[in-house]
Parts: C-alpha cells; sequence; structure tokens
C-alpha cells in the first residue's frame, strides 16, 4: 500500500511540474502560429538548444527505453549499440530534409510530396504515418501504465486515463509550443534520472564486468547492428514527430540541431542499455526495465517510474501535435500562414487520436490470437517503409514522379506486411535463403537489404521512365 501511494504521488508531482511549466510559459490561448509551428508569441522561431532538447528527449520514447533495456540483455553490449544506430536517423532526416528546403524550396513534407509526385502519393504517405502515430499512442501508454500495476488492473487503468487526459489537456492549449517548452524540461528531468540509474547500477557492472556472449549471440547482436544501420536510410520519415521539427527553424539551425539530438538521444539509449547488461550478468529474470529496479528496492522502482512517465509524455504530447498538423494542414496540403480555424480543426484531431490511439490497449479482452494480432496490425515496422529511402533521398533525379513513388512504396509496404503476417501467423512466408547474418533478425535483415534493393532499382526505372517520357515529349531523342 506504501509503495502504490508513493507511486501515485510521484504521478501527481509530475502532473504538477509540467502544469506550472505550462501555464507559466503558454498564455491561455495561443495563435495558430505558435499551436503549429511552436513560435513565442512575439513570432520568433523555437532556438537551437530548445529544438536540439525537443527532438532528443521526443525519440526517447517510453518504448524506445524499455527496448534497450531488452536487447542490452538480449545481446549484451551489441542490443546497446545495435538500438543507438537508430538514432543516426538525425543525420539522414538532416541531411535530407535541407535539401528539400534550399534546393526544392519546400515548407513541409507533404508539400514536398504533393510537388514532386502528386497528391496520391502524399496521402498515401499520411496514411502510413498517421498509423505510425496510433502506434505511439498506446505503446507509450502501455509501457508506463505497467508501472502501476498488472495489465488490465485498476491502477494500469487508471495511469492510462490520467496521463492520457493530462497530456491532451495541455496539448489543446499549447499545441507545439506546449510540446517544445514541456521537452525541454522533460529532457533535463531524464538526464538527471539517467544519471542516478547510472550512479547505481555502475559499481555492480565495473564489479562484474561486461557480460560475455558466446559466438552466436555476438553474430547475432551484429545482425540486428547491420538492421538498424540499412533502416536508418528510411526510417526517419515516417516519423512526423521528428520531421515536422525540421521545418520550424532555419535549415543550417535545422542540421545543427539534429546532428546534436542524434548524438544526445542515441547516448541516453546506449547508456541506458546498461540495465538490460546488468540483467545478463546478474541472471536476472524477466523484464529487464522492471526486474532491475526492483532489486534495489523502492527509490530505484520510483525513479524507473518517473523515467517512464517523463519519456511517454513527452512523446504523447509530440505525438499529438503532430497528429493535430496532419489533420489540420497536411491532409489538404494547406500552405501559407496557420489560421484559427486550422487550429480549431487540429485540437478536434488530438481528441480523436487520443480515444484511437489508445483503443489497441483493450485487446487484453480479446483472446490470446485476436488481441496479439491487432496490436501486430497497428504496428508500422522500418521494414514496411523501406522504400521512403529512394522516395525522399533521390527525390531530385531528373524524371523521378509518381511512377517512381509507387514503384518504391509499394514493393515494400508489401514485404513489410508480409514480415507482419509471418510472425502474426507462425508461418514461413520468406524462404531460408533471404536470411543474412544469424539470429532472430537474420530474415529481417535479408528482406530490408533486398527489399531496399527492390525499391531503389524500382525508383531508378521510374525516373528512367519519365525522362524518357518527357524527352518524348519534348522532342528530344530516346534513349
Amino acid at each position: 500500500m506504501f509503495v502504490t501511494t508513493l507511486t501515485w504521488a510521484l504521478l501527481a508531482g509530475y502532473g504538477s511540474l509540467i502544469f506550472y511549466l505550462v501555464h507559466q510559459t503558454t498564455p491561455q490561448r495561443v495563435t495558430a502560429p505558435e499551436f503549429f509551428e511552436g513560435q513565442s508569441k512575439n513570432g520568433e522561431v523555437p532556438g537551437q538548444w530548445l529544438l536540439i532538447a525537443s527532438a532528443a528527449i521526443s525519440w526517447i520514447f517510453a518504448k524506445s527505453i524499455d527496448n534497450a533495456a531488452s536487447l542490452g540483455n538480449a545481446f549484451g553490449i551489441l542490443g546497446g549499440i545495435g538500438y543507438s544506430i537508430y538514432y543516426l536517423s538525425f543525420v539522414t532526416a538532416a541531411i535530407a530534409l535541407y535539401f528539400i528546403r534550399t534546393r526544392g524550396g519546400y515548407r513541409s513534407i507533404p508539400e514536398f510530396l504533393v510537388g514532386k509526385y502528386g497528391k496520391l502519393c502524399s496521402r498515401l504517405f499520411l496514411i502510413a504515418i498517421a498509423i505510425r502515430l496510433i502506434n505511439e499512442v498506446w505503446s507509450n501508454t502501455k509501457v508506463f501504465s505497467l508501472y502501476f500495476g498488472a495489465e488490465g488492473s485498476l491502477g494500469y487503468w487508471l495511469a492510462a486515463l490520467i496521463v492520457t487526459l493530462f497530456t491532451v489537456y495541455y496539448s489543446l492549449l499549447g499545441g507545439l509550443r506546449s510540446s517544445l517548452l514541456t521537452d525541454g524540461a522533460q529532457m533535463l528531468l531524464a538526464a538527471v534520472l539517467l544519471v542516478v540509474i547510472l550512479i547505481t547500477l555502475g559499481p555492480g557492472l565495473v564489479n562484474q564486468g561486461l557480460p560475455v556472449v558466446d559466438a552466436d549471440t555476438r553474430l547475432a547482436g551484429l545482425t540486428f547492428c547491420g538492421l538498424a544501420f540499412v533502416q536508418i536510410f528510411s526510417y526517419p520519415f515516417h516519423d512526423p514527430v521528428m520531421t515536422d521539427r525540421a521545418f520550424i527553424t532555419g535549415p543550417r539551425t535545422m542540421v545543427r540541431a539534429f546532428i546534436w539530438a542524434g548524438v544526445i538521444s542515441g547516448g541516453f539509449i546506449l547508456l541506458f542499455s546498461s540495465v538490460g547488461l546488468y540483467a545478463r550478468a546478474f541472471g536476472v529474470e524477466g523484464a529487464p526495465s522492471y526486474t532491475v529496479p526492483a532489486l534495489f528496492g523502492l527509490p530505484m522502482l520510483l525513479v524507473f517510474n518517473a523515467i517512464m512517465l517523463t519519456s511517454a509524455g513527452s512523446t504523447l504530447d509530440s505525438t499529438f501535435s503532430s497528429v493535430a498538423k496532419l489533420g489540420a494542414r497536411d491532409w489538404d496540403n494547406r500552405k501559407g500562414q496557420p489560421t484559427e480555424t486550422q487550429a480549431f480543426i487540429g485540437r478536434w484531431w488530438i481528441i480523436a487520436i487520443a480515444l484511437l490511439g489508445n483503443v489497441p490497449l483493450l485487446s487484453i479482452y480479446m483472446g490470446d490470437q485476436v488481441g496479439p494480432a491487432i496490436i501486430m496490425a497497428t504496428t508500422i515496422s522500418g521494414t514496411m517503409v523501406m522504400g521512403l529511402a529512394p522516395i525522399f533521398l533521390l527525390a531530385f533525379l531528373p524524371g523521378a514522379g509518381a511512377l517512381s513513388f509507387h514503384l518504391a512504396f509499394w514493393p515494400g509496404l508489401i514485404a513489410g506486411v508480409l514480415r507482419v503476417l509471418e510472425n502474426a501467423l507462425s508461418t514461413t512466408i520468406f524462404p531460408a535463403w533471404m536470411s543474412l547474418g544469424g539470429g532472430r533478425y537474420a530474415i529481417d535483415l535479408g528482406v530490408n537489404v533486398y527489399g531496399l534493393i527492390l525499391c531503389t532499382a524500382g525508383y531508378l526505372i521510374g525516373a528512367w521512365w519519365g525522362s524518357r517520357t518527357q524527352n518524348s515529349a519534348e522532342g528530344r531523342p530516346v534513349s
């Protein structure tokens, strides 16, 4: 009972801190540019370090922290390194979006997609990222709610309800502006909590040494590292939490901020994987994010609870602000200064995603087969969006247009769906010869490598055909 009381007191303290920050920094009614673009009330764009903190903490979401610990436990240090490789996505995004902004003159990704590939292609892309945003809601809600009770318990559901409603409240108030300002405080808090965790676990790991893994586990870890590296060329483009922030400051400021954010958030994830290393070194059974802090008693449990709340809260408010922009501006490619009508529509989209995004949590009541299938169906994996790599990275090739988009987008999506079905149905779809490396990610690496080659080839064929058609229309020789 005492532990439960302290856990809820921690939640109340976190809520009070964020409530105070929001009302100190955000007026009762923000303007549309503040709501969608994060500008100050004086019309100033966010500063570089605010953008760095916001971008970094928005990618240190509760699920990623849990994954880092689990991968460290599964593969040793290679698990943490592999997961931190994903944070090189910031570099990929920074370079691609810099040229999209400076060379193409585009002011948003939907504007770029409509201008380059057409409205249909833009909407296909937006549907894909909408599913990703739904996934962000339930996955983060679930991770932090488990600290308040077993899945399905009263404490679990109360925590999910309270944090969701609270985050919706201040997201409705300030949109992206509230998200940016609370992200700065959440980043500082997360950093302090990480230091506490490292100070607690460090001596034991130093004395015990990093866990030794056998050859098969080492190969599996290297395979996962390879998978992460392949996916960084497509993964960042289907995350509007990241890409929305790429258009709210000057291009050069964005590049510097994104590189710093990648270093900070990737370093955070690598260091947090020490929780999994500790579990492996000392033979701790169960999910490391829950079992390791239990070894050190109530204070460490509260620290882990706080870091999960902080990371989940920062991701949820960023998700809500991205959904508002997607529904009110991006879907119809609305250009120019944001309007108050668009802000009104965006607020209703926030309410909608808060409800819809938590529906998958109800899957625990739908049976052993239906529940996991629903969860799997809501998950857009890095495999499904592999075709986004050429769509963004090769966008300025002569002749590239709608055909290039489709020849890259659909093969990747189909491969990803088949891989999801393969896991969900426990069947074999992809032949064994496609595996690269070893361990449970071998087939994923093979599908991603061969799939990326296929998607890129499709894109290049589309560009060649586009150039050929253009030359023919202009009366020039066709090769």
